[in-house]
């Protein structure tokens, strides 16, 4: 099987729901970011220090590809982001968190290579979150989707305190 398909070369492109749509769409635009937050995610796993948080990061990327599904269809058949979604980032949020000082400070990006990437992660998701917002000014989108991409953010602002704050592995 070729990589190319030639089905594109005129500016469109297959939703996961089978229609076909302008590739500068809304929705191709909030699933092509978040597509980018997978290749944010994936720099801060190779660049993480902690194994925990290379692992909690590999299991965002798993469930990212299922978002992506979510956003890359208008069918309400198709909604693979639910409440136990964000049940499941906010659990992961809070375990966590308990691990960290309180915070006292702003903080600023880079004190480790993982911390950093985690962080170039942390402001891609909240571009994703601003265009599933626009989206769904236009067209239906699962609303648990714009809820996950907000805890994802959160997520990765504490990930990335975990790489800079703490010197050993949390768990």
């Amino acid at each position: 099987m070729k990589v190319y398909t030639k089905t594109g070369d005129k500016g469109t492109t297959g939703l996961f729901s089978g229609e076909r749509v302008d590739k500068d769409s809304l929705r191709v635009e909030a699933y092509g970011t978040v597509d980018e937050i997978m290749s944010a995610l994936g720099l801060a796993r190779a660049l993480a220090a902690k194994a925990a948080v290379k692992e909690s990061i590999l299991d965002l990327q798993k469930n990212l590809m299922l978002l992506m599904a979510d956003i890359a269809s208008t069918s309400p058949e198709h909604r693979y982001v639910n409440e136990d979604s964000v049940k499941a980032l906010e659990a992961e949020i809070d375990r966590y968190d308990a691990v960290l000082a309180p915070l006292s400070k702003f903080i600023i990006p880079g004190d480790t290579p993982g911390a950093a990437a985690l962080d170039a992660a942390r402001t891609t998701t909240r571009r994703a979150e601003r265009a599933v917002i626009r989206l769904s000014r236009q067209e239906a989108v699962n609303p648990q989707v714009q809820i996950a991409l907000n805890r994802l953010s959160d997520l990765c602002f504490v990930l990335s305190r975990v790489e800079s704050e703490l010197t050993e592995n949390p768990f």
